[in-house]
């Protein structure tokens, strides 16, 4: 390896992002902020580093354990490196926009740093783009993210996906309802994470087999409601299955050709949400396309349900259709500034000339342009 490659090393799960990927990019992000516009969420803008304490304040205290942390050499306070922008939106609406009316419809863009990847996602450094729907606790407010998502993807032209619905809040409740400990609930849960049939089994002799019906309803999601709604649950974990059936219902009334899945006993990834949550999936593509759900923001004290979701570009710019190149024609050096304004204006992408060249088209070739304007007249450029 020559000094030259050995200095371009970069770190795992961080990359360069090349022409025209990064373009692409750029684009997909402004496509979707401007789909939230349209649809009442205006845009805000977190820094990417702050004090660790407001970063792992409220919802951001599960991300503990993802964040880079550094020393502020001005104010001598640890500093962390954001992971997600979901606290930091939550933080901004308890306190910049407090006197706001509610609901608040605020949508995001920007990157993230992350300690580790995971399987399914091993970039450590990527881009999020999001809504917070804050100040509502109702089952119409769960549903509009979730039918907002899917109709932003399928806008990307992004169309085979499924939506993943969970209850964090399910096992808990029904946990609470039976008294378990706190080292039965541990064992049941990493149980359930395992989809361990046999162990949950062993442990659900005060539920009556209740927990081993929840692991195996899972699949679609209509189907998996009518198992659920046979159960007889304590009134806790009851109001919970009552509640994702009733989004379950609007986002179908809404969307009814979304592929929609659930599973109620999912809580990996979901440690600090309050509700009905969700992950998007790509079919037959890694990674996630997407995830999101009810929380509760509590900063300094101030407690505010939330809703939202954030997409992940790297997946998405993975599954949506082949870029097509733009027009790009080479103008000679020769070539008025009016006429290059004028293509502009009638969406081209111009390149122009800084030297006398003796063959336009071969330039036009070399620099990848489409086209070559010579003599006045627009040609196409061959491969040559």
């Amino acid at each position: 390896m020559t000094e030259l490659e050995r200095r371009a090393l970069l770190p795992d799960g961080l990359r360069d992002m090349l022409p025209p990927t990064a373009g692409f990019e750029a684009d997909v992000i402004e496509r979707l902020i401007g789909h939230f516009a349209g649809l009442g969420y205006s845009r805000v803008k977190a820094p990417l580093v702050e004090f660790e304490e407001g970063l792992l304040s409220g919802a951001g205290a599960a991300m503990s354990g993802h964040i880079f942390r550094l020393m502020d050499p001005v104010s001598q306070r640890m500093m962390g490196v954001r992971a997600d922008i979901t606290p930091q939106i939550a933080r901004i609406a308890s306190t910049r926009l407090k006197n706001e009316p509610r609901p608040l419809r605020l949508s995001y863009s920007g990157e993230v740093l992350r300690i580790r990847g995971t399987q399914l996602q091993p970039e450590r450094q990527f881009a999020q783009v999001g809504v917070e729907l804050i100040g509502r606790e109702t089952a119409a407010a769960d549903a509009e993210v979730i039918v907002m998502a899917a109709e932003a993807l399928t806008a990307l032209g992004v169309v085979d996906f499924s939506i993943d619905l969970t209850i964090p809040t399910l096992v808990p409740a029904l946990c609470d309802a039976l008294g378990f400990s706190d080292e039965k609930r541990d064992e049941l849960r990493a149980a359930l994470d395992r989809k361990d049939a046999e162990v949950v089994q062993r442990l659900d002799d005060e539920g009556q087999g209740l927990f081993g019906r929840l692991l195996s309803a899972s699949g679609k999601a209509e189907q998996c409601i009518a198992l659920l709604l046979e159960l007889d649950l304590p009134a806790a974990a009851g109001a919970e299955r009552d509640r994702v059936a009733d989004v379950l219902r609007r986002v179908r009334a809404a969307a009814p050709s979304v592929d929609l899945t659930l599973d109620p006993v999912e809580n990996r990834g979901f440690e600090y949400h309050t509700g009905v949550s969700f992950t998007i999936f790509p079919t037959g593509a890694r990674g996630e396309l997407g995830a999101g759900g009810r929380y509760i923001s509590s900063v300094n004290g101030t407690a505010e349900a939330g809703t939202g979701f954030t997409l992940f570009l790297d997946t998405i710019m993975r599954v949506m259709p082949e870029i097509e190149a733009g027009r790009s024609i080479f103008l000679p050096l020769e070539v008025d500034a009016d006429v290059a304004r004028k293509l502009r204006h009638d969406g081209w992408i111009t390149i122009r000339g800084l030297d006398i060249v003796d063959d336009a088209a071969a330039e036009a070739r070399r620099q990848g342009c489409s086209h070559v304007s010579v003599a006045g007249e627009i040609r196409e450029v061959g491969k040559g």
